[in-house]
């Protein structure tokens, strides 16, 4: 098969669509743990909002990976922009914010004060 590229050649393009990243939010008894799915992606190429009520995680993830004269024969991994909002129960305002990389998880500590565990 000939390269793909050459068939779709939207894969190469950095106008592809922003994409989502799936998260999970927990609640802990100092404010909140959100916990985005972002594989790939290098810290430095993140940014983290608060404003309100939401959260908002965006950025690029790269393909790194690519060598020299290669061609694609499948890609299903986006690498393009991401951005996800999550709107939370209450206002975070005075809330701090504490993020980690950890296996491929972006973990966002929302802390909250005076707040009661839920």
């Amino acid at each position: 098969m000939g390269a793909r590229n050459k068939i779709w050649p939207w894969l190469m393009t950095d106008d592809l669509s922003v994409w989502e990243p799936s998260v999970d939010v927990h609640r802990t008894r100092d404010g909140w743990l959100l916990k985005f799915e972002l594989a790939g992606v290098r810290p430095e190429d993140v940014t983290v909002s608060l404003r309100g009520r939401r959260i908002s995680v965006s950025g690029r993830r790269r393909d790194s990976m690519v060598e020299e004269g290669c061609s694609y024969y499948s890609m299903e991994i986006s690498y393009s922009r991401f951005e996800r909002t999550v709107e939370m129960p209450g206002d975070l305002a005075g809330a701090r914010i504490a993020i980690e990389a950890l296996n491929g998880l972006l973990l966002v500590r929302v802390m909250t004060e005076g707040n009661d565990y839920v």
